[in-house]
């Protein structure tokens, strides 16, 4: 269905496109040339409809009588005419797709009916045949399961019931229903027998249970209700069977007849694509190779398509006339253009250009009087700047002498400004030099400073030392007094022990001297260290002048390194002035002799100029202007 909705779509949009092509050249002929009514009619009309005609289509037209094109069938017909045919297959077609759907469905639910009738009166049977099997089930073994299971179906599962009520729904015919009655009736004459089965079995009677239920009267109903389940089965089946296979043979008909649809239709595309072919598509690649061509600028590609009455056949003709009207067109201005090539620009434009063709009309005379004028104004002015090329030649011969001389006066200062500027940078040097010896004057003094300083702080350290020796020696003097007097102790205890204590006042005596010997070497001691303090006190007092001394000196080497320092500086600036002042002395001088070189360029220029002047006034006068 979604091809056939394609094809029907594709088929449709070709119409519209032909038909609105072909309206499009109706209006357009109906607008411009009332008395003929289409195309074919154009040889029927006189110059001036013809003309009307080929202007509405934006055709150029020829003098006189138009051509007679020979008659040829309009492509939107043809395309129409088998368009007609695909679409009304194509309609055909769909007909035959709604009415297989429609078919498709009764078939599935016949199907669909089929087997559930089938199911339903299959469940019908199996309900009645399950409420006997389970009764003489009960007759035969008396279990309680038996007897629940009969009631259950009964009153409960309903199985019966629920199959014909289905059965009915869906549809039956009076015969089935009969049928279906039939089984009805032959079930409920068994219900007497089941329950007097099931009595006689709670009775305790099982053998006459099991006659009703496996006796004559019950076989005899039982046969009579499979018979008609038989019937019925083979009715509903037939029945059935005879609806699906009418619905088969109805979708087999529709398929073969949609099968032929399809082959009208593919065969209709097939006409249809050749047609295009033949009378569209080679046409139109042929115009637009030519339209190429002439896109391209070549007018004289060969076109074999002939003119004819046809949408196509005018779109040649139109072509033709367009590549004719070209051709006119650019022979006239191929030729202007050479004269004005060849100097020649007193010439007139024609007035044989017409509709979109005038702004060039219009261009090559505003080009022409726009020539003529400029060539004029050319001529002049080249007459004027020959005239003050040589004046300013002149002037810039006299400036180019008076650089010359300012560059000489110039060279000559720069020179002696240079001598200047080397002195002062000599002395400059020295000026640094001099700074560099008092920086380090100052520094060697600064050092010898910091020396005596660390002398006077030794002195005084030595100083304290011998305040502390006096201390120690003090401490001796007292150690020897006391050994001293220790060793009179023990002379005196020694002498009281008389002969036993011999030998310890001999210790004692030696103790005794020692003791001397320390007192006299403490005094010695005592005597020197006063000495060397006052020797200490008096290098103290030297270290510090001299220290003041050396404060006052580095002082004075301070200032004298910052008068030098200041004299470096200010022979700095000065050496970098005179630098500055070279530096502008230079640059007048490269600017001095840049306006000499520019000077005599100038004049060089300036007569260049006026040789140029003269030659472009030759150039202008091998023009052949207006007057």
């Amino acid at each position: 269905m979604l091809v056939t909705a394609f094809y029907l779509c594709y088929n449709l949009s070709i119409i519209f496109l032909c038909e609105q092509s072909y309206t499009a050249i109706q209006d357009a002929l109906k607008s411009r040339f009332g008395n003929c009514r289409d195309i074919h009619s154009i040889i029927l009309c006189d110059d001036s409809k013809a003309s009307a005609v080929f202007s509405a289509m934006s055709l150029p037209q020829r003098k006189g009588k138009v051509t007679i094109m020979k008659k040829g069938m309009n492509q939107s017909t043809l395309t129409t005419i088998l368009n007609i045919g695909s679409i009304g297959t194509l309609l055909f077609m769909l007909l035959l797709l709604f009415g297989y759907s429609g078919v498709s469905r009764r078939l599935d639910n016949a199907n669909e009916s089929r087997f559930d009738l089938t199911y339903n009166a299959n469940r019908f049977m199996n309900g009645s045949s399950y409420l006997t099997n389970e009764v003489r089930a009960y007759a035969a073994t008396g279990s309680q399961e038996h007897y629940d299971n009969y009631w259950n179906e009964v009153n409960n599962l309903k199985n019966r019931d629920a199959g014909v009520a289905a059965m009915q729904e869906i549809g039956i015919t009076s015969e089935e229903q009969a049928m279906i009655d039939g089984m009805y009736s032959l079930s409920n004459e068994l219900v007497p027998l089941e329950e007097q089965a099931m009595e006689q079995v709670q009775a305790g009677r099982q053998d006459e249970a099991i006659e009703y239920v496996y006796g004559a009267d019950y076989n005899s109903s039982i046969t009579k209700i499979n018979a008609l389940k038989e019937q019925f089965l083979e009715t509903l089946n037939t029945r059935t069977l005879r609806e699906v296979e009418m619905l088969n043979r109805t979708s087999t008909v529709i398929q073969i007849l949609m099968v032929l649809a399809l082959i009208m239709v593919g065969t209709f595309q097939v006409i249809s694509m050749r047609v295009i072919r033949r009378r569209i598509l080679r046409p139109v690649i042929a115009v637009r190779d030519q339209m190429g061509e002439i896109s391209q600028g070549n007018l004289s590609a060969e076109f074999r398509w002939e003119a004819d009455t046809s949408e196509i056949g005018t779109l040649v003709a139109s072509i033709h006339e367009t590549k004719n009207e070209l051709k006119k067109y650019i022979h006239d201005i191929d030729q202007k253009l050479a004269q004005m090539a060849q100097g020649n620009m007193n010439l007139a434009i024609s007035d044989g250009y017409r509709g979109e063709f005038l702004p060039i009309q219009n261009a090559l005379r505003q080009i022409l009087d726009a020539l003529n004028n400029a060539l004029h104004r050319i001529d002049q002015t080249a007459q004027k700047v020959s005239d003050e090329s040589q004046r300013m030649a002149s002037g810039a011969q006299i400036l180019s002498d008076g650089a010359v001389q300012q560059a000489s006066a110039v060279e000559e200062l720069s020179a002696g400004i240079q001598d200047i500027s080397g002195q002062v940078d000599r002395t400059s040097g020295d000026a640094d030099m001099a700074r560099k010896f008092a920086l380090d004057a100052e520094t060697q003094l600064q050092v010898c400073s910091e020396k005596m300083e660390a002398l006077t702080t030794a002195i005084s350290d030595i100083a304290e030392s011998s305040r502390q020796i006096n201390g120690i020696i003090k401490t001796i003097e007292d150690i020897s007094f006391q050994t001293n007097i220790l060793a009179l102790n023990a002379s005196v205890e020694a002498a009281r022990a008389g002969n036993a204590g011999k030998g310890f006042a001999v210790v004692a005596n030696e103790v005794q001297q020692l003791a001397a010997k320390s007192a006299e070497s403490a005094k010695n001691i005592t005597d020197l260290i006063k000495d060397s303090g006052k020797f200490v006190e008096y290098g103290t007092s030297l270290s510090q002048e001299t220290s003041e001394s050396l404060l006052k000196v580095v002082s004075s080497a301070r200032q004298s390194a910052e008068l030098v320092d200041q004299i470096a500086e200010s022979a700095q600036q000065q050496a970098e002035s005179l630098r500055q002042l070279t530096e502008g002395m230079d640059n007048i001088s490269a600017v001095v002799q840049t306006n000499a070189a520019t000077a005599e360029e100038s004049a060089s220029s300036a007569q260049e100029l006026h040789q140029h002047a003269e030659k472009l006034q030759a150039a202008v006068r091998h023009f052949q202007l207006r007057r």
